[in-house]
Parts: C-alpha cells; sequence; structure tokens
C-alpha cells in the first residue's frame, strides 16, 4: 500500500489498487504503462467511453467562462440549455427537470416530490433493488444487506414487492409476471391501502440486484395498475439510462411512459449530475423552497458535460451501437453458457447484461468471484453484483467495438476455463 492510498478511509471497497495515470476510450493505463479494459464503465458512468475528447472540450470551454452559479441566485445558462436538450430526449410527458449531485439525491427529491403532489407517504419498492445510500433511499434499497447494515432504525412506509426475477424462481417470463402482479396485488390488499401509496418505484432493469430486465409485460401491467390506483410511477434510470439498454432510457423498452424519471450516472460522462424529470403540473405540485441543494443545477461545468454527453450519444449513434453490440454480446455468452453449465443464466438488454454463476442450482458466489479475479490477472476490469454476489455484469462503454467485445470474452472464457481447471 502506498503513503497516499493509506490516508483513505476504509469505508470504500476496492476491485483493484490501480491508480490510473491516463484513461481513453475503452482503457485504463496504470503508471507503468499497463493497459486494462474497463468494462465497468465506472459501474455505469463513462457511457461515452474514459475522456471522450468532446466531453474535454466541453469542461475545458465551460470552465473558462463560469465554473459555478447558484440556482437559487442565478441561473446558469447551460443548465437551461441541459434541460431543453433533456426534455428533446424524453417522452411528451416529461417536460421539467430537477439537477442534483448524485443518483441517490435524485432517488430522494424523487420520493419527496411524489410525496408532496398527492399528499401521500406511502412506497412501494422491489426485492433486489438499490436506490441509493442516505437514510431515506438505504430504506429503499433491497439487493444486499450490506447497504443498510449497522444504520437502524430506517425511515418507515416503505414496501416491498417481488420484483419479475424469472430465473431466481425457475419460471419463464410469463408464468413471472403473473406471480409477481398477484403479489403486489396482495401487497395493496394486505400491507398497505391504495390510497396511501404516493409512488412505485422500480429500476427496468435491476442493477445492484443482479442485472435482471423486467419482463415488458409486467412493465406494462404495472403501469395500468398505478394508473387505475392514482399511484405516481417512478423509474429509477440512475444506472440503465443513457443508451445503456440499447434505448435512450430503459423504459422504451416496454413502450410505456412513467410519471417521473431519475437520471445519473451516464448523464454526465463521470462528472457528478443528477435529475429528476416529470411534468410540468407535477412538478408545480413541489413547493417552492421545500427541496433544493447549494450544487445541483448550479454546476455549470457539469452541466456542460452532460450536454456534450447527450449530443454525443445522439451525434455518434451510440444508443444504437449499444443495442447492436448487445446482440453480439449476449450471443456469444450464450455461446459459452452451451459450453459451461456453471453458468445458468445469461440475460440482459443491450450493453447492460449479465452472466449468472449456479452449482446444483444453488448461487455461485466462489466460481463468480474467482472467474472475476482471473480477468482481472488478464487486465480485463469487470464487476460482480446480485444478492448472493453470483453475477458478473457487463457494463462496457457504449463506444465499444465488435473486435473489443470478442476479446473481452475470449478472456472471460480463458478465465472460466482455468477456473474450471483450479
Amino acid at each position: 500500500m502506498t503513503e497516499s492510498i493509506k490516508h483513505l478511509s476504509p469505508v470504500w471497497t476496492h476491485l483493484t489498487e490501480i491508480q490510473p495515470e491516463r484513461a481513453e476510450g475503452i482503457y485504463i493505463y496504470d503508471s507503468v504503462g499497463d493497459r486494462y479494459i474497463d468494462f465497468t464503465s465506472g459501474i455505469g458512468v463513462t457511457n461515452t467511453g474514459h475522456c471522450h475528447p468532446r466531453v474535454v472540450q466541453a469542461i475545458q470551454k465551460q470552465s473558462k467562462s463560469l465554473i459555478f452559479g447558484q440556482m437559487n441566485i442565478v441561473i446558469p445558462p447551460v443548465s437551461a440549455l441541459l434541460a431543453a436538450k433533456l426534455n428533446q430526449i424524453t417522452p411528451p410527458g416529461i417536460d421539467s427537470f430537477f439537477f442534483s449531485n448524485s443518483g441517490a439525491e435524485a432517488v430522494e427529491a424523487s420520493v419527496k416530490l411524489a410525496r408532496h403532489k398527492t399528499g401521500k407517504r406511502g412506497v412501494i419498492v422491489f426485492q433486489g433493488s438499490f436506490h441509493g445510500r442516505t437514510a431515506q433511499t438505504m430504506a429503499m434499497t433491497t439487493s444486499k444487506y450490506i447497504y443498510r447494515h449497522d444504520y437502524q432504525p430506517l425511515p418507515s412506509a416503505i414496501f416491498i414487492a417481488p420484483f419479475p426475477y424469472s430465473y431466481y424462481y425457475g419460471w419463464d417470463d410469463e408464468e413471472t409476471t403473473e406471480f409477481c402482479l398477484k403479489q403486489l396485488e396482495t401487497l395493496l390488499h394486505g400491507q398497505v391501502d391504495p390510497g396511501e401509496v404516493a409512488a412505485v418505484i422500480i429500476e427496468p432493469v435491476l442493477g445492484e440486484g443482479g442485472y435482471v430486465p423486467a419482463p415488458a409485460g409486467f412493465m406494462k401491467e404495472l403501469r395500468r395498475i398505478t394508473s387505475e390506483k392514482e399511484i405516481l410511477l417512478i423509474v429509477d434510470e440512475v444506472q440503465s439510462g443513457f443508451g445503456r439498454t440499447g434505448k435512450m432510457f430503459a423504459f422504451e423498452n416496454a413502450g410505456i411512459e412513467p410519471d417521473i424519471i431519475v437520471m445519473a450516472k451516464g448523464l454526465g460522462s463521470g462528472l457528478p449530475i443528477s435529475g429528476v424529470g416529470a411534468n410540468q403540473k407535477l412538478m408545480a405540485g413541489w413547493k417552492p423552497g421545500t427541496h433544493g441543494g447549494t450544487y445541483g443545477g448550479g454546476s455549470a461545468v457539469a452541466a456542460a458535460a452532460a450536454l456534450a454527453t447527450i449530443e454525443i450519444l445522439l451525434d455518434e449513434k451510440l444508443v444504437e451501437n449499444a443495442a447492436e453490440r448487445g446482440r453480439q454480446l449476449l450471443g456469444l455468452l450464450k455461446e459459452l453458457q452451451a459450453k459451461y453449465p456453471v453458468i445458468g443464466d445469461v440475460r440482459g438488454l443491450g450493453l447492460m447484461a449479465a452472466t449468472e454463476f449456479t452449482s446444483d442450482g444453488k448461487p455461485d458466489k466462489e466460481t463468480a468471484k474467482s472467474v472475476q479475479k482471473a480477468c482481472l490477472d488478464r487486465k480485463l476490469l469487470i464487476l460482480t453484483c446480485g444478492t448472493f454476489e453470483n453475477v458478473i455484469r457487463w457494463i462496457p462503454p457504449l463506444i465499444v467495438s465488435q473486435e473489443q467485445i470478442d476479446e473481452a470474452v475470449s478472456i472471460f472464457e480463458q478465465a472460466i476455463t482455468e477456473v474450471e481447471n483450479t
């Protein structure tokens, strides 16, 4: 451990102790010149790749004219431009935006908005969820106990419904959807009256819970139920948004329109910025001054990076590339699944894909972690997830090429072979 590292708080976990000298595209370079393939994207952040020239240029240009303009005092022009650009890429019913710094802050803001607008307090979340690490969002997070460990008591009025995780239940999507909808209906009769529920919040693709896409049929029915019962539907697109799933937002895969969208991670290409989108009528129910923040919306540099990010996604057709490369990746992973029985499931949307490791029908964390380490030894950075930590998730930057996907999957297969022969 170097002298500088020992002064960092040990509360952080570390996949590696690499201290990058620079990063470009899908690659990270350390101090001795070793090159690592980054298929983590900083946990879904660097969708445009590391140090995209247009993002760098936007940051440099903005920093010369206005770095910060506190939103309660002035309105940074670039923040208004960002809101206008988001209005172009979100559904017609989403036309008003609030900015903050992190995904957790944006989720918490969305809950405060829903409670103010409806006058109700209850919030329904789903098993396997990850919504953040603030007190409110910890109460809404169910993917791993460690995120809530020793922080009880947490805020109340949170109710948990089963997520349609077909592989876990051992059913097809139709049967799983039917079961989970029945359980949701039971929750709304047994745990809380719909008249007390402000919002249902869902990740269209579970993140920390295992990279599990919700079936389109489930999302459609969830939209119907929430509309029928006058409950706001919030989609947490923190990890799945901005092209990650082959659509600008993951909920588009189901052909629905939510009431509130939560955005972060891929929005800023690495700069801290998040957002909440809703319609103007809904936003008008948020009493001025009841929410805010020093930096939210005021960081002109972060807003400039976000504006450049969206333009890059559109101009360079990175959303389309995510869809195409995602089909390639899933195809290759399914070929490996046929060869290696320890890969129990392959799933995903676009470049948000998962390989779940199981042995004798049970989660196999040991193999997943061993494969992850063997990949790291071959300079491929890749992460695990899932409640049982037995899922390897694939999150390459959306600029990734066909050849780079081939190389990463080849390394992955070498790692599996090594682990099986150990």
